[in-house]
C-alpha cells in the first residue's frame, strides 16, 4: 500500500500473528534519566557498602590480595549485578521499575543475559567513566532514546505502563456467511491483512469516495487469494470483512485442532 494512511509497518511496530501491530512506546528521555538517576545511585550506595565489607575483611592482609578485591568488587557491582537483576526481572532495573519502564529487544521481545551483559558492558564506560555524557547524547539523538549500550546490544527501553487497546476483530455480514464457508482463502500477506485491519477500523471516518477506492484498491490485492470470487453485487468493504472473519475462524480452528492433537499424543500421568 502506498497510501500513509493505511502503512503496513512501522520500525515501531511488532507483529503479532494474527497480523496486528503492537506499538511499544519508547521512554522518553526524561522517564530514562529520573531512572537512570535512582539506578546510579543505588549503584554507588551498594559499590561503597561492601568497598568496606571487604576493606574491613583485607585491611589486614597484603596489597595484593587487597588489589584483588578492589577488582572483584568493580566487577561484581558493575557488571554482574545490573546484569543479573535485568536478567531475573525481563529488562526492569529497580529504576525502570519504579519509572513503568523496561528493556526489550529491537524486535520487541524479552531481553536475555547476553543483552542484559552488553547492555551493563557500555554502560559502565558510557555512564560511570564518562559522567552520563555519551549515554545522555546518544539517547537525545535517537528517536528511541537509544544510548550506546542499547545500540550494542540491540535493545531499547519502553514504557511497560501503557494500556494496549487493540481494534476489535471484523465479523462476518450475514449476506456472506454461506459463500465464506465454502471459499478457498489462502493466508494473506502479514502487510495486506495489516491493512485490511486498519481499512475496516476507520471506514467509518473516511468519505465515502475515498472509502470506496481504498476498498477496490484492497479487494483487487485480496482477490488473487480467494477463490471464488464474491456474490456480484458484494460491496468492497462487506467482501473484506467476511475475507479476514473467515481466516480468523479458520486459524482458530486449526489451532483447536492441534491443541487437541497435542493432548491426544501427550496423555497426562
Amino acid at each position: 500500500m502506498s497510501d500513509p494512511t493505511f502503512a503496513s509497518v512501522t520500525a515501531d511496530d511488532h507483529v503479532t500473528g494474527e497480523a496486528v501491530a503492537l506499538d511499544l512506546p519508547p521512554a522518553s528521555l526524561g522517564a530514562r534519566m529520573a531512572s537512570g538517576l535512582v539506578d546510579v545511585l543505588l549503584t554507588v550506595l551498594v559499590l561503597v557498602a561492601t568497598a568496606f565489607v571487604l576493606g574491613t575483611a583485607t585491611g589486614r592482609s597484603d596489597a595484593a590480595l587487597a588489589h584483588v578485591a578492589v577488582i572483584g568488587t568493580l566487577i561484581a557491582v558493575f557488571l554482574v549485578l545490573p546484569t543479573t537483576v535485568e536478567t531475573l526481572t525481563g529488562g526492569r532495573s529497580l529504576g525502570k521499575l519504579a519509572m513503568g519502564l523496561r528493556t526489550v529487544r529491537d524486535d520487541a521481545g524479552p531481553i536475555s543475559a547476553q543483552h542484559a551483559f552488553v547492555r551493563s558492558l557500555i554502560g559502565f564506560v558510557e555512564i560511570y567513566a564518562f559522567a552520563g555524557a555519551p549515554a545522555f547524547f546518544a539517547a537525545m539523538l535517537s528517536a528511541k532514546g537509544k544510548r550506546l549500550g542499547d545500540y550494542a546490544a540491540g535493545t531499547y527501553v519502553v514504557r511497560s505502563r501503557v494500556r494496549l487497546q487493540l481494534p476489535a476483530p471484523a465479523t462476518m455480514p450475514p449476506g456472506l456467511t454461506a459463500w465464506a464457508r465454502t471459499a478457498d482463502m489462502a493466508a494473506l500477506p502479514t502487510g495486506l491483512a495489516l491493512a485490511v485491519r486498519q481499512y475496516l477500523g476507520r471506514q467509518a471516518t473516511l468519505d465515502p469516495g475515498h472509502r470506496d477506492e481504498l476498498g477496490l484498491r484492497l479487494a483487487e490485492q485480496v482477490a488473487t487469494y480467494v477463490a471464488p470470487p464474491p456474490p456480484p453485487g458484494t460491496p468492497p468493504h462487506d467482501y473484506l470483512a467476511a475475507v479476514i472473519s473467515s481466516r480468523r475462524e479458520r486459524d482458530l480452528a486449526r489451532l483447536r485442532r492441534d491443541a487437541a492433537l497435542r493432548e491426544r499424543l501427550t496423555p497426562r500421568r
